[in-house]
């Protein structure tokens, strides 16, 4: 039971973060802002909940964790859930979860941004960690670890093309 809701409060947040880019990607593009070709949104879009679902699949076959793994699991989710909140107050309207760059907008270097390039994944990545462990999830796991850091990769290619572009 501890796995479902685990996921369904994961699940949760994540459409709660939807609508919020939902809606700044409406007023972005009213800006005029850019996307760039060769986003991997769509594939994220499927790859990101997918990665919990199957986590959460794992944990039920594994049986209940331990007080300890799920304690320490939760923590890590919630300090990653507090990192890429941090990292979306401090881009407010130009956070979402596609990559869209107003041109000549000035870098955001506050917030999580004065000591890390690319918060938000850093914090995806602890949101996976975190659920794993609180799951005892340890394949599914590792393998939407990997998945996501691959996807980051490219995914950050892609962003930093388009923030030079946007700068001029």
């Amino acid at each position: 039971m501890t796995t479902l809701a685990v996921l369904a409060a994961v699940l949760a947040v994540m459409a709660a973060e939807a609508l919020f880019s939902a809606r700044n990607v409406r007023a972005l593009r009213a800006r005029g802002a850019i996307e760039p070709a060769g986003d991997i949104y769509r594939i994220i879009r499927i790859v990101y909940p997918a990665g919990f679902v199957l986590m959460a699949g794992e944990g039920l076959l594994r049986g209940p964790v331990e007080a300890g793994w799920l304690a320490a699991g939760v923590a890590i989710l919630v300090a990653a859930k507090v990192l890429k909140l941090w990292g979306m107050r401090a881009l407010g309207p130009l956070w979402s979860y596609r990559v869209l760059v107003l041109r000549d907008h000035p870098m955001v270097a506050t917030g999580p941004y004065r000591f890390l390039r690319h918060p938000n994944y850093v914090a995806v990545a602890g949101e996976i960690a975190g659920c794993a462990v609180a799951m005892g999830a340890i394949i599914a796991g590792i393998v939407s670890l990997l998945a996501f850091i691959a996807l980051m990769a490219r995914r950050i290619r892609v962003e930093e093309e388009a923030l030079k572009t946007a700068k001029g």
